[in-house]
């Protein structure tokens, strides 16, 4: 069936009136020609007759009998499906949307009429999950569905996280037939959407269920379940799931990497009373793997394998060691990394240095806390600052902080491809980027890989990679020892005073009192603020010593973590040192880093963890002046909270041992005139110590890029 010619070129010219003329015109000259009346209603609908094209069509399926009215219906909901189709093309939404629901009045049952309105509905940004249950699209998917339509409607509704798009599409799964495979990588995407963009895990996980339902024991979705478990804080199935997939990797690099994941989850929740023997097998695997040549990655761990050194520093202070480990598994990911060839980087082309920085973290996250102190006072007569922010979403921190007001902002919410990211940074003609994640983000190193910018710089967000496409890691006097330069495979730059200030901290209203705690007034508090995979037992145990020695105090315990085992932990080792554990108090997490900043004030000593220390919390605990005691080790991890207390201008409570951590614990809370003095130290050193001068560090920063770009 089509249009009448004439009645064809009146439609393209939206006479409709002329359309209609032409059609009754055709049917008073021959009524049995029924295709006319189906032609005649739409041009009535187009001039909003609704009803008279509805009683028309209604009258001629009252003429036929059963098997002529299925044949007419069939017929009319080909000519509307068609005119929706044009409406579509023309982008006139509203029509489209118009017509399908005439057509569904006519065929209530179309299922592919259903998928097009639901897939208007999705289009148009009206859809709400719960208007599902006015779309019957289950209950007539036996209805041979246009398989590529119904695949883009489920999985545009997975972006709306809810049991009713999972229902529709678990039970979509069975009629994808053969574009089931394209299903899985598309909604592996749409998982990670869902958990970045709208931070829902929990509903990430189910995507990957409905994949594994078609793939089972793929690699790939085990270990990307995994990791939404892990964001989702559902430690039982990651442990679970993390055993599953070690299970059936077979290789010697696959059954670290899945050793690494298990060590990961146990350290993440603080569940160290597991970890010994994983530890032992990762580590035994790991050391062989450095024995090894010309190793071959799986695909599936391909862009991840830099990571799997990421768990040393939590599990012992072995610089040299850890450090050798870590340059070997950054040249096998070197090696095996598909965007091998670097790209050319331009010849500068002004005389400002123009300095990117390059993050997936500047939004509510420790790192733009203190870097954003750094962008807001760059010289811009100096410098040209640009900002590249990578599959993260925007905040209120990255538009106050990072957006506004920068020379150049380049967001990446989705990004993919490492390749498009760094031709972006080449075509910005950056001359120093500035990686602020290293081992954080899988994707921030697949971007440094290609080497975009002339030189490359890691800064603030962990220890450096060991990537040899990295120039300089920028540390300072004090948070590497003199001799790392050994066993750094990037250059040392070491700035005069501090690799990190900041002008301060903003703090709320406390909601933590020693009443609600059941804590006397004149009770001595010691606070530790740090996530399980900083609990070392050997710590703890320190820690517990102090309490032993400290009458009348009580020891509060604050962090991320699996709260049962962290409990058992710290009980276990208090009854073995001899301290009631009706002295420990375990406190949630706060609402809000202004509320946890305020909560720290209740502490009269905090104690930092070892061999991993706190960083933005050591920063916070000195900005309020808060007497803190450290252990100073070999590692970058573990001489964080030193050059933080040596540039607050204080000394009090840096132990260079165990006696001496415990030394000044023990001192410290004994002693309250002494606690106060040091208190009031670190709050007059803050107009005047290097950590509280941003403008100052800015300036350092700058002289060091300028030298950086010298080659000096």
């Amino acid at each position: 069936m089509n249009w009448h010619p004439d009645a064809y070129q009146a439609l393209i010219a939206e006479n409709y009136r002329q359309v209609a003329a032409i059609y009754e015109e055709l049917i008073d000259n021959n009524p049995e020609n029924i295709s006319d009346y189906w032609y005649l209603g739409v041009a009535y609908l187009l001039q909003n007759l609704e009803a008279e094209a509805q009683v028309m069509w209604q009258n001629v399926f009252r003429g036929g009998n059963p098997e002529e009215v299925k044949q007419w219906q069939a017929e009319l909901e080909a000519v509307l499906d068609a005119e929706a189709r044009r409406q579509q093309r023309k982008g006139d939404l509203a029509a489209v949307e118009y017509f399908r629901y005439h057509l569904q009045e006519i065929v209530p049952k179309s299922i592919n009429n259903l998928l097009a309105l639901f897939d208007l509905a999705l289009d148009l940004e009206i859809f709400a999950p719960g208007e599902l249950l006015n779309y019957p699209i289950q209950e007539n998917l036996r209805y041979n569905p246009d398989r590529e339509l119904l695949l883009n409607v489920v999985l545009k509704s997975l972006l709306y996280p809810h049991e009713l798009t999972l229902d529709l599409a678990q039970a979509s799964l069975p009629y994808l037939g053969e574009l089931a495979d394209s299903f899985i990588p598309q909604a592996f995407q749409i998982s990670a959407r869902v958990t970045n963009e709208q931070q829902s895990p929990a509903f990430g996980v189910e995507i990957i269920k409905l994949c594994l339902q078609l793939r089972p024991n793929d690699l790939s979705l085990l270990e990307q379940l995994v990791n939404l478990y892990i964001l989702a804080e559902d430690f039982d199935n990651s442990l679970i799931t993390a055993y599953q997939l070690r299970e059936i990797c077979l290789t010697p690099t696959l059954k670290l990497y899945s050793n690494y994941l298990i060590l990961l989850i146990l350290l993440r929740w603080g569940v160290w009373q597991e970890i010994d023997h994983i530890y032992q097998e990762y580590h035994d695997l790991l050391q062989e793997l450095t024995r090894r040549k010309n190793i071959t990655l799986e695909p599936i761990i391909k862009t991840s394998f830099l990571n799997v050194s990421s768990p040393l520093p939590y599990l012992g202070d072995r610089a040299l060691a850890n450090r050798k480990l870590t340059n070997c598994v950054a040249e096998i990911f070197l090696d095996n990394n598909s965007f091998k060839t670097p790209l050319i980087t331009n010849e500068k082309a002004s005389e400002k240095l123009t300095i990117g920085y390059l993050a997936s973290t500047l939004k509510h996250h420790s790192v733009p806390w203190l870097s954003r102190w750094l962008i807001h006072h760059h010289d811009r007569e100096k410098l040209q600052i640009a900002i590249y922010t990578i599959n993260q979403e925007e905040d209120e921190i990255t538009r106050q902080w990072f957006r506004d007001s920068r020379d150049i902002i380049r967001h990446f919410p989705y990004a993919q491809n490492p390749l498009e990211v760094a031709q972006q940074i080449q075509q910005d003609q950056i001359d120093i980027i500035v990686d602020l994640d290293s081992l954080t983000h899988n994707f921030t190193n697949q971007i440094m890989d290609l080497k975009p910018a002339a030189k490359q710089v890691t800064w603030l967000g962990w220890d450096a990679s060991g990537l040899a496409t990295i120039d300089y890691y920028i540390a300072d006097p004090y948070v590497l020892p003199q001799q790392a330069e050994e066993y750094y495979r990037e250059k040392i730059y070491r700035l005069p005073e501090t690799y990190l200030a900041v002008d301060g901290f903003e703090i709320g209203t406390p909601n933590l009192r020693r009443e609600d705690l059941e804590i006397p007034p004149d009770a001595t508090i010691y606070f530790s603020v740090q996530n399980g995979m900083k609990r070392h037992p050997d710590t703890i145990k320190l820690q517990m010593k102090i309490l032993a020695q400290v009458p009348n105090s009580y020891f509060l315990i604050k962090g991320v973590g699996k709260t049962e085992k962290i409990q058992e932990l710290f009980t276990e080792i208090a009854i073995r040192e001899g301290v009631n554990p009706q002295r420990l108090r375990f406190l949630p997490r706060d609402i809000d880093e202004y509320t946890h900043r305020a909560n720290l004030q209740i502490a009269d000593v905090v104690l930092d963890t070892y061999p991993y220390n706190g960083a933005t919390t050591t920063l916070e605990v000195l900005w309020q002046g808060i007497p803190l005691v450290t252990l100073v080790g070999e590692q970058f991890y573990a001489r964080n909270s030193y050059t933080f207390m040596i540039n607050a201008g204080i000394e009090a409570g840096i132990g260079w041992n165990e006696v001496e951590y415990i030394h000044w614990g023990v001192k410290l809370g004994l002693d309250r005139s002494f606690r106060q003095d040091i208190s009031h130290q670190l709050l007059g050193n803050r107009d005047t110590a290097p950590l509280w001068q941003g403008k100052k560090f800015a300036q350092n920063m700058e002289n060091a890029y300028l030298k950086i770009w010298e080659g000096n």
